[in-house]
């Protein structure tokens, strides 16, 4: 019997577009999920509460190359992994998508778009209920402004988005 490749899911949003929602389900189907927020907070506690914003990119580095190290391993022993982190450049997606073809296995790419008055209304709902981290609106702006969008990347649109950058609705069949 021939054993599939395992596959690395790649998200791609930001803060409060659903990414770890979508990342706790296909956890639940047996998926590993590597979060790298969860790491953070772990490690440093809560952005905005136990350490400041300007910190966070000095801080985040150590914790990525540990959740990437662990995907690897997992991948090499043979196991799916959804990467639970917004890659928000081609730069970033693009180095990962490389990492997976070179350990053998398949990746998917899942686009979360989402407007940002949408993103800070969710951001506020898990602050008060002790989840996530704290992110200011400008926080926020900054991370919007610096990211890319996929757009022919091979990129997935997610459960009840379409169109994926832009692009028109396919045609009804």
């Amino acid at each position: 019997m021939r054993r599939s490749k395992p596959v690395v899911h790649l998200l791609s949003g930001l803060p409060g577009a659903g990414k770890t929602t979508y990342a706790k389900e296909l956890e639940r189907h047996g998926v590993v999920r590597l979060s790298v927020d969860e790491r953070m907070t772990a490690r440093h506690g809560r952005l905005g509460t136990d350490y400041p914003e300007a910190e966070h990119l000095a801080l985040l580095g150590e914790v990525v190359a540990q959740v990437r190290a662990e995907l690897a391993e997992l991948v090499r022993a043979g196991r799916s992994v959804v990467l639970d982190h917004g890659l928000g450049t081609r730069a970033e997606r693009d180095a990962y998508k490389r990492l997976v073809v070179g350990l053998g296995a398949r990746w998917r790419l899942w686009h979360f778009p989402a407007q940002q008055p949408e993103l800070l209304r969710r951001l506020a709902v898990r602050e008060e209920r002790g989840e996530g981290v704290r992110l200011s609106a400008a926080a926020l702006a900054w991370i919007a402004a610096r990211s890319e969008e996929p757009c022919g990347e091979g990129e997935e649109p997610t459960p009840g988005q379409w169109p994926p950058c832009g692009r028109a609705q396919p045609p009804s069949r």
